[in-house]
C-alpha cells in the first residue's frame, strides 16, 4: 500500500512539474509567489527584531509564513493576537 501511495505521489509531481513548464502564466504564479514568500519571512523577521510588537515573537516557520502570504497584514494581526491572547 504504501508503494502505491509513494508511487501515486511521484507520478502527481511529474505531472504538476509539466503542467508548470508548459504554461507562461504558471512561472509568472510561480516567481511572484516566492516573492511574496521572501517578503513575508522579511516582514516577520524584522518584525521579531524591531521590538515593533512588544512583548511578542513570532516564529518562522513554514505555518506563520503562510498565513502572512495568504492574509498579508491581518495575517500579522491575527498571529499576534493569537499569540496575545491564546498563548
Amino acid at each position: 500500500m504504501k508503494t502505491l501511495w509513494l508511487a501515486m505521489l511521484i507520478l502527481s509531481s511529474v505531472a504538476l512539474v509539466g503542467v508548470l513548464v508548459r504554461q507562461k502564466i504558471s512561472w509568472t504564479w510561480l516567481r511572484n509567489f516566492s516573492i511574496h514568500i521572501v517578503l513575508a519571512a522579511a516582514v516577520l523577521y524584522v518584525l521579531n527584531f524591531s521590538g515593533l510588537i512588544p512583548n511578542i515573537y513570532i516564529p518562522l516557520n513554514p505555518v506563520t509564513i503562510g498565513t502572512v502570504v495568504v492574509l498579508g497584514v491581518p495575517g500579522i494581526a491575527l498571529i499576534a493576537g493569537v499569540q496575545y491572547f491564546i498563548v
